[in-house]
């Protein structure tokens, strides 16, 4: 087991819903957990750091990031702004190259998510939103939709086993492909913009339910 291991069973346990936000990731507790090493760990959370996941606080250490009420919006404001300037400089309709991959990332999707297999599920849904927006033409601003992306983790986490998240998700991966492949921008942008939406909102309205002081914060 090397670091990016280590980093990878962290994203996935915050993913996955096993840690949420603001619980506190103790070395010891994730050596046993993960059977890494001192320095591994504390690499893999300087990693999750960096990128906005995790966050050290005084005398509490590391814990996962937490997200009020106007921090929430503005990332996916700001995911918005990000997916809407992608779409508007792809280059449309795709081309049969283009749509033959996202089938068959799709297809690969689809199967993860009649298998229940939640890590198939979460990788190839990142691979399908890798080559969706790839095709920008702006590595930058490719790289700008995945950090993002990445910043949501803990977010995401709230409805990511939903089923019936996953089956609209699905469906709006089949849709996506279908008005990419017909060269309709704004039907693309509309999708764009409203796929990423059910995960915000399960998210605000676990966090309410559970702390009404959170609505405030």
């Amino acid at each position: 087991m090397d670091i990016d291991d280590v980093t990878r069973a962290l994203e996935l346990d915050i993913v996955f819903g096993r840690i949420r936000p603001r619980e506190r990731l103790v070395e010891d507790e994730l050596m046993e957990r993960i059977g890494a090493k001192r320095h591994q760990v504390r690499a893999a959370l300087a990693q999750l750091e960096q990128l906005g996941i995790v966050e050290r606080r005084m005398n509490r250490g590391a814990i996962v990031r937490d997200f009020s009420v106007e921090e929430v919006e503005d990332l996916y404001e700001m995911r918005d702004h990000l997916h809407l300037l992608a779409v508007a400089k792809m280059d449309l309709p795709f081309s049969r190259t283009r749509v033959d991959r996202l089938r068959a990332i799709q297809a690969r999707h689809d199967a993860a998510i009649l298998g229940a297999r939640l890590e198939n599920v979460l990788d190839s849904n990142n691979a399908f939103h890798d080559e969706l927006f790839d095709g920008c033409g702006n590595r930058y601003l490719a790289e700008a939709i995945r950090r993002h992306a990445w910043l949501s983790h803990a977010i995401r986490s709230y409805r990511i086993a939903d089923r019936e998240m996953l089956e609209q998700a699905r469906k709006e991966h089949g849709e996506m492909i279908e008005v990419g492949a017909i060269g309709d921008r704004a039907a693309l942008a509309e999708l764009c913009t409203r796929h990423i939406q059910p995960s915000k909102l399960a998210y605000l309205d676990s966090r309410v339910g559970s702390d009404p002081a959170f609505r405030a914060s």
